[in-house]
């Protein structure tokens, strides 16, 4: 397979750059230490490694989506669903560490789930590797909806 070096680029810099806007916005997680935390809360600096990770994931699995030679309409709407878990993505952070509305950020990371899910139908239905390199991202955020329960019980 052929790589077409300009799409890749930006489909790995979507998702680090909505990464980052709502980092910025946010304020950052200068917050977070000060938190009464549940079992397993992974130490700061823990959270902008995985993040990384798992948006350099979520790029290249929307490069394969796009590359994949399906049908034009069908990867519109898988792109959608991407485009809509991105911007549930980006609003969770103000709403947690901007904003400190840790049950409303917990709500709305119910609606980012059902959304990375949908997204990973949709992005398995056209490539199966690309649905498959989500599951880490539904996984963690799975976990970080479960610290933001125990973030908002005990704070």
């Amino acid at each position: 397979m052929r790589i077409n070096w300009k799409r890749l680029i930006f489909c790995l810099a979507l998702p680090l750059g909505v990464g980052a806007l709502s980092a910025l916005v946010s304020g950052g997680m200068d917050t977070y230490g000060e938190l009464n935390q549940p079992p397993l809360s992974p130490p700061g600096w823990v959270f902008p490694v995985v993040w990384t990770v798992l948006y350099l994931l979520m790029g290249y699995a929307s490069y394969l989506v796009l590359e994949s030679g399906a049908d034009r309409a069908v990867i519109r709407r898988a792109w959608i669903l991407y485009g809509l878990q991105l911007l549930a993505n980006f609003i969770w952070s103000p709403l947690f560490f901007g904003a400190q509305l840790y049950l409303a950020a917990l709500l709305w990371l119910v609606v980012l789930w059902v959304l990375i899910f949908l997204t990973i139908r949709a992005f398995s239905a056209i490539n199966e590797r690309a649905g498959d390199l989500l599951i880490p991202y539904i996984l963690w955020v799975t976990f970080a909806a479960y610290l933001n329960l125990g973030v908002y019980l005990l704070n």
